[in-house]
């Protein structure tokens, strides 16, 4: 971690072993990388929201994580020589995820360019440009001149108000 490659990944099964949790990993990693590396947990089922998944979500999940470790493998391969791994390009570190209807590796260094980082969100929400229509069709009474753009207006205590009805 002292060389220019400054990200390491630990993937870690809840069923591995009882004593190396996860919390454990994340307190010996935290404890022996002061002042050279820092660390985050992400437990994957913590991150999901709206209650039990579905059989469509487990199916997809299981897709998409088949999909990320055979990347994991191909760029394994074509990064490895003389029994070193060097994984210094844009394109060694990717999220996995829909791109246009295709499922699509995203190096991070490219989603850096279009990501809102304060609000953890895209800068562009393409869905945006379909609240005029969205809204005709929920027989809104509103004006065809009074479009709205696709940025994202984000809401803060400040702006909500009773008089400008929130």
């Amino acid at each position: 971690m002292k060389t220019d490659i400054q990200r390491g990944l630990v993937l870690r099964n809840e069923k591995c072993h009882e004593h190396y949790t996860t919390e454990f990993l994340y307190n010996l990693y935290s404890s022996e990388g002061k002042g050279i590396f820092d660390c985050r947990t992400n437990v994957l089922g913590h991150l999901q929201q709206g209650g039990a998944p579905t059989p469509f979500d487990r199916n997809y999940g299981t897709k998409l994580g088949v999909k990320a470790v055979l990347w994991m493998s191909e760029k394994l391969q074509e990064v490895y020589r003389k029994g070193r791994v060097f994984a210094n390009s844009g394109d060694s570190a990717c999220v996995i995820g829909l791109r246009k209807k295709v499922v699509a590796f995203s190096p991070v260094t490219e989603l850096k360019k279009v990501t809102d980082f304060e609000h953890r969100l895209p800068q562009e929400q393409w869905w945006l440009n379909l609240r005029l229509m969205l809204k005709m069709l929920a027989n809104y009474q509103i004006s065809l001149t009074e479009y709205i753009s696709g940025k994202m207006e984000h809401v803060t205590r400040r702006t909500l108000s009773i008089e400008k009805g929130f």
